[in-house]
């Protein structure tokens, strides 16, 4: 009796470049590659794409935001040079891994674009360092000032999350917190409104998320 093969289609991969000597680098790197197939140009249709450039600029961003909203795709990034700030907007872009140029070979390559299909992210120990600095800095000169902590949302808005999540109606949370149900209704409708959020359920499972409840 002879066993039957199960085909596994290759992952389909995109590459992008901003000078076409790394782009015909990025190529011949992962040609070799069986379970990973290049796609002609920026095929909107591949699993990942690879993008490749020396810095993270306006060159870059405008096309990582077009390629987000047009096709949802994992980013591979190789970059020459990329400063915290800059890859928090690469992140917004749906990078999720960062290849130093330096560091570039064959085996990493396509490495990581198996990491980012299968949903992990990687980025060079040293940038992670200083990534975490830069989340600080965000933190004591931009949320805490407006009041607000990294869910966004200001003690005032957890305290009516919390009664909310309890179960409590707009004028019991307004009468615990000794205030009008105008006043809570307030609360309720800028916390929607900042954080894009679609109703009260949808709240309570944002500030779960973030652990404030």
């Amino acid at each position: 009796m002879t066993a039957s093969l199960s085909l596994v289609a290759p992952v389909t991969v995109a590459l992008r470049a901003t000078d076409p000597l790394s782009l015909a680098g990025l190529s011949r790197l992962l040609e070799p590659t069986t379970d990973l197939s290049v796609l002609a140009g920026d095929d909107p249709a591949a699993d990942v794409l690879v993008y490749a450039t020396d810095r993270v600029d306006g060159r870059v961003i405008p096309a990582l935001r077009r390629s987000c909203v047009e096709t949802h795709r994992p980013v591979v990034l190789v970059v020459e040079d990329i400063t915290p700030a800059e890859l928090l907007v690469a992140v917004e872009c749906r990078v999720v891994g960062v290849l130093p140029v330096a560091a570039v070979t064959a085996d990493r390559l396509a490495g990581s674009v198996r990491t980012a299909v299968g949903g992990g992210g990687f980025l060079p120990p040293g940038l992670v360092g200083a990534l975490l600095g830069h989340l600080r800095h965000l933190q004591a000169e931009v949320l805490e000032q407006a009041g607000l902590a990294a869910s966004g949302l200001k003690p005032r808005e957890v305290e009516v999350i919390r009664l909310m999540a309890e179960g409590l109606e707009t004028t019991e949370i307004g009468a615990r917190l000794q205030c009008s149900e105008r006043t809570v209704k307030g609360v309720i409708s800028a916390v929607l409104r900042r954080l894009a959020l679609r109703n009260r359920s949808h709240i309570i499972a944002h500030a779960m998320r973030y652990g404030v409840i």
